[in-house]
């Protein structure tokens, strides 16, 4: 979901409240809606619920292609082979005129990573608009709002490049040049590399934006890279011979299931271009075996939410499930988006599918293949705001909740900074959330409940652009404009992992002046009993560097060994630099670089003449997972490699033993 991801960058962030106040919602699952009532009794809010039919799309693998990471020879795909630079914002290129370049579009096509409209001053269809704030703001149990920005001592910074195991991954040469046979040349320029890893069987595989490849455990390039709508089966983004357009794909993630042995790729599809019908899907690919060079079934469902299609009816839509998120517990795989109209912002939705459906679909038995959609969009509305990026779960180095629990819950977490009084930039509080008796979805008759707890935290809050070490910008030469601006997008929540009985994730968030971003890290520590969730952070801290930021944080553990945070570390003393630390209950190490970046960002979305406002998009998101004995992580970062005429941007994978 990034149109040059430039615009995505304007992530709308919403953030929730603190500990000791708390809406339980049960919802039987078939049922059309259940009552959400707060303790606080400010509101009584409804959780709409439905079940819809997943459809398969027919089998697809991950095919080899003719670029390996690094390896592109040419001085550049040159800017005048690049008609059109990105679904992601839909700007042209540099060929193209100046007027189309500044055309409006509507922000639901081909964009993602939007900005919340609370945040922005944008519309928000039926919802928040329809409370008075001020009068509903549940502050009970919770503490004061912050009013001092955090400033959290700087770490130092242990150049660990020359010691540490990893390798490129995938860039923007490998992204826009992926694709054989009709889709030779059909790929559009995209920034930021949204990333999704997932590691298990001897296999590491990574899926960024439009393109996937996989490796094996050494770093040695075993199929693709390959174009992603040629691996779900779609029409090619752009013949830029015809002109003729195909869908939109964005917000890759992937998950590699120990339990199952299996491979689970997610994505967005806009069914736009030249004959789209406009409707918005979730892609879901799973694989027959262990092996991920191996066959996938392929599914979808419809996330368009105009009562169409088996779609429940929300205000202001068709709409668009903007950045798909997923977690797995032992019986169920669950995503959330952000739900926007052209006009209106609907919340956040969260959505449960039988893991074991996926599998049977797999081998060809579509009998138990449905998806239970629940609108939560409503929920936080008396703390301040519309619920929005809901993170689920995805379980490591510890018990699964799911048996824990007995009849199986996975959790989430999700932040509350709404930007509006009195959260416009700072927040103290997020949510922990709880889907119970998960192992209904085993059934045809699937009874799930739905939970939620605003617990206190640590201050966080909206970060501004990052300042990167000066260096040559060839593309910003061309075009008589200066160094960008590194875009930190908001403070929404990242990444959540389940280790040794804690729920972990990190925010970016503004920290000093204002001028630096940091990261925010949580540990909660989340009960579950009778249907309800409780919670409280039991450890936390900030990673900062002094006269630098860190960004787009991500974090797995190995068993009980430490865990490890892998984010980009920037500033006027760095080029964007894949870095990490090591997460303990004491707090974390020193920031060790991974890779050294070898220049500053000069991509195409920082540029004015492309649109941009001299703040470059950038990793939307990073990504972790552990293998059992190591954590991997990949991040955006610039590599000493060959690059394309509009962008630099490359990513590093790396294996770190905690």
């Amino acid at each position: 979901m990034r149109m040059h991801k430039s615009r995505r960058e304007s992530f709308t962030r919403f953030r929730t409240a603190a500990s000791g106040s708390r809406l339980a919602i049960a919802a039987a699952a078939l049922l059309a809606a259940a009552s959400l009532q707060p303790a606080s009794a400010q509101s009584i809010q409804a959780f709409q619920q439905s079940v819809m039919q997943l459809k398969t799309l027919g089998e697809s693998t991950i095919h080899g292609g003719p670029v390996s990471s690094g390896a592109v020879a040419l001085p550049e795909i040159q800017e005048e082979d690049d008609s059109t630079v990105g679904v992601k914002n839909q700007t042209p290129g540099a060929a193209a005129p100046r007027a189309a370049a500044s055309a409006p579009r509507p922000y639901t096509q081909g964009q993602h990573g939007l900005a919340i409209p609370s945040k922005r001053g944008g519309a928000i269809a039926g919802g928040i608009n329809q409370f008075a704030v001020s009068s509903v703001l549940s502050t009970a149990n919770l503490p004061a709002p912050p009013t001092k920005i955090p400033n959290p001592r700087g770490s130092g910074v242990i150049d660990s490049s020359s010691s540490t195991f990893g390798f490129n991954g995938l860039s923007h040469a490998d992204q826009r040049t992926a694709g054989t046979g009709v889709y030779t040349n059909t790929q559009y320029s995209l920034e930021p590399p949204d990333q999704g890893l997932c590691v298990g069987a001897g296999f590491v595989v990574e899926a960024i934006n439009n393109a996937i490849s996989v490796y094996d455990t050494s770093g040695n390039l075993l199929s693709g890279p390959e174009a992603f709508s040629q691996f779900w089966g779609l029409t090619p983004e752009i013949d830029r011979t015809t002109g003729i357009t195909g869908q939109f794909v964005s917000d890759p993630k992937c998950v590699y299931d120990p339990a199952t042995q299996r491979w689970f790729i997610t994505e967005l599809m806009q069914d736009t271009g030249t004959n789209g019908g406009g409707r918005n899907f979730n892609l879901i690919a799973v694989s027959k075996t262990s092996d991920p060079r191996g066959a996938f079934k392929v599914i979808s469902y419809d996330v368009t939410d105009d009562g169409l299609n088996g779609t429940p009816n929300h205000a202001g839509c068709p709409c668009f499930g903007d950045q798909p998120l997923l977690g797995f517990d032992a019986y169920g795989v669950y995503q959330s988006t952000n739900e926007f109209g052209d006009t209106a912002f609907n919340g956040a939705q969260i959505y449960a599918i039988p893991k074991k459906g996926l599998i049977d679909a797999a081998h060809g038995d579509v009998s138990h293949l449905y998806v239970v959609a629940i609108n939560t969009a409503q929920a936080l509305v008396p703390y301040g705001g519309l619920t929005y990026t809901v993170q689920p779960a995805v379980s490591e180095g510890g018990g699964n909740p799911s048996i824990s629990a007995g009849n199986g819950v996975e959790f989430f977490l999700s932040a509350l900074q709404f930007g509006s009084p009195p959260y416009q930039v700072l927040d103290n509080r997020i949510a922990v959330w709880a889907m119970g008796n998960t192992h209904s979805l085993t059934t045809s008759s699937p009874h799930l409940s739905l939970s939620f707890q605003v617990i206190a935290s640590e201050t966080y809050g909206q970060p501004n652009p990052a300042a990167q070490k000066p260096g040559p910008i060839p593309l910003g030469a061309s075009l008589g404009e200066s160094e960008e601006l590194i875009n930190t997008n908001d403070d929404r929540m990242n990444q959540v992992v389940y280790a040794n009985g804690l729920l972990y994730s990190g925010v970016n968030t503004i920290i000093g002046d204002g001028s630096r971003t940091g990261i925010a890290w949580f540990a909660v520590k989340p009960n579950f009993s009778a249907g309800t969730v409780s919670g409280r952070v039991v450890h936390q801290g900030y990673v900062a560097v002094a006269g630098q930021s860190v960004i787009f944080p991500s974090l797995a553990f190995a068993g009980e060994d430490p865990g490890v945070l892998g984010f980009t570390l920037v500033g006027p003393d760095y080029f964007p630099s894949a870095a990490y630390v090591k997460v303990t209950e004491d707090g974390t190490s020193a920031v060790h670089i991974a890779a050294d970046g070898a220049g500053p960002d000069d991509g195409f979305s920082g540029y004015v003449f492309y649109s941009g406002g001299n703040v470059g998009r950038w990793g939307d998101y990073s990504a972790a997972v552990s293998d059992g004995n190591s954590v991997w992580f990949a991040t955006e970062y610039v590599p000493n490699a060959p690059r394309t005429a509009l962008a630099n941007w490359g990513t590093f994978i790396s294996k770190i033993r905690p």
